[in-house]
Order: structure tokens, then C-alpha cells, then sequence
């Protein structure tokens, strides 16, 4: 059998960086595609042209790439940032996915894995963009499973909780601290735990499992969390 090709995006982040490297020791050829850093292909997944021969050659797309640092609320968010998190998290999420849904079903063969957030299930206060992006990213995820799966192809979610990537460990302490005491399981995910699930997930034996949302979150989903400070007590 010939080996095969994965496309990862946000291959420079932290989790990404750990996808990455769990694939290859998987044996799997893999294609780095970020907009900076370290990677094989360096463009905006949101606008910039999506080179046919590197995407039609992909057998297992990762569709990591996301921002996740626009904080405002609903009622104060400007157009530009609901924008900025829309087109990176969910439409370029959609056109790299788009773009290697072509070669899969002339192969009869392909895995789909996009890293959402349980942002996307339970919202998240601060980031509506971030969350209604994630959330978006599920739906889409279950859409291609419909249309896909009689072509041998799979697409599944998977939905991190904290982990501990650099951005993440670079929240103030206190933030940081409060983020710890709201996961049951009392510390941050690694990012090679979220790799190990999403190489599961492009395997062979992986075939049977198409349109799942499966959380990795350290039970931080049975929790209420939010990224803003506390709300100050007004005296009485």
C-alpha cells in the first residue's frame, strides 16, 4: 500500500506542531500549511488561491488552522473581528476541505478532521465569533459525512478543551488558576493528547466512525467557564 498524504493546518501552533509530529511517526508523508512559521506551504486558507496539484494529492485533511484571541462580547463586536474569526475558522476551514474532498472520491478513500472547540457546544462568554465559528465547523463536519461516506470518506470533530499550548500557558496567572479549578480533570489537555485522537481518527481502523463530535476536555464540558474576569460584587 502507498503511503499516505496528510495536509495539516495551523501546523506551526502548538497543536499543530503535535499533529504533525504524531503523523509522521505514524509513517504518513505530511504537508505543513500555515501562514508563518515552519511549514511546507505558506498561505491565507480564508483568501488566497488553493494550489490544485498539493490538495488533490491529500488523502487525510486536517483542518486546524483557527484563530482564537478576538475577545468582545456580543453587543460590542465590530463586523471586522465577527469577520476575522469567520473566515479563517470556518470558511477556509471549508475551502482547504473543499479542496481535498476532490481527490478522496476519485481515490474512494479519505479522512476529514477538523479541531473544533466544546466552545462550539457550550458557547463561549467573550468570543461569540470563536464559538458560533466552532459550532459552525460541526454542522459542516456532519454534512460532508453525508455526502461522503458511500466514497470511503470519513469526517469527524474533534472538540479540545484548554490545553496547553503556548497562547494558552500565556494567560495571566489568575485567568489561568481559575481555568485549572474549572476542569474536573485539574489540569490543561497536552497537545500531543489531542494528536493522539486525531491520528485515531485518520487511520485505517478508524473506517467505521463518520459524523462524531467527540470532546477531550477533561470533563471541563460539566463545567461553567469563561475567559473574562469575574464580574465585580456590587455592595448591598
Amino acid at each position: 500500500m502507498s503511503i499516505r498524504t496528510a495536509l495539516v493546518t495551523g501546523a506551526s501552533g502548538g497543536i499543530g506542531v503535535a499533529i504533525v509530529e504524531r503523523l509522521r511517526a505514524n509513517g504518513l508523508k505530511v504537508i505543513r500549511l500555515d501562514v508563518s512559521g515552519p511549514c511546507d506551504l505558506k498561505l491565507d486558507i480564508s483568501r488566497d488561491t488553493l494550489p490544485a496539484d498539493v490538495f488533490g494529492s491529500v488523502d487525510i485533511c486536517v483542518a486546524n488552522a483557527a484563530i482564537v484571541d478576538t475577545m468582545a462580547a456580543a453587543h460590542k463586536m465590530s463586523l471586522a473581528q465577527w469577520s476575522r474569526d469567520i473566515d479563517v475558522n470556518l470558511t477556509g476551514s471549508f475551502r482547504v476541505i473543499q479542496a481535498c474532498l476532490v481527490g478522496m472520491r476519485a481515490r474512494r478513500w479519505g479522512r476529514v478532521i477538523a479541531i473544533s472547540s466544546v466552545a462550539g457546544h457550550l458557547g463561549a462568554p467573550g468570543q461569540i465569533a470563536y464559538a458560533a465559528s466552532k459550532s459552525g465547523l460541526q454542522g459542516l463536519m456532519r454534512t460532508v459525512a453525508i455526502e461522503n461516506t458511500s466514497h470511503g470518506i470519513t469526517a469527524n470533530c474533534v472538540l479540545p478543551g484548554l490545553v496547553a499550548t503556548p497562547k494558552a500557558l500565556a494567560m495571566p496567572d489568575d485567568i489561568r488558576e481559575r481555568a485549572i479549578a474549572a476542569i474536573p480533570a485539574g489540569r490543561f489537555a497536552e497537545p500531543a493528547e489531542i494528536a493522539h485522537l486525531t491520528a485515531f481518527l485518520a487511520s485505517e481502523e478508524a473506517s467505521y466512525i463518520t459524523a462524531q463530535e467527540i470532546e477531550i476536555d477533561g470533563g471541563m464540558s460539566l463545567t461553567s467557564f469563561s475567559l473574562r474576569p469575574p464580574r465585580p460584587v456590587s455592595p448591598t
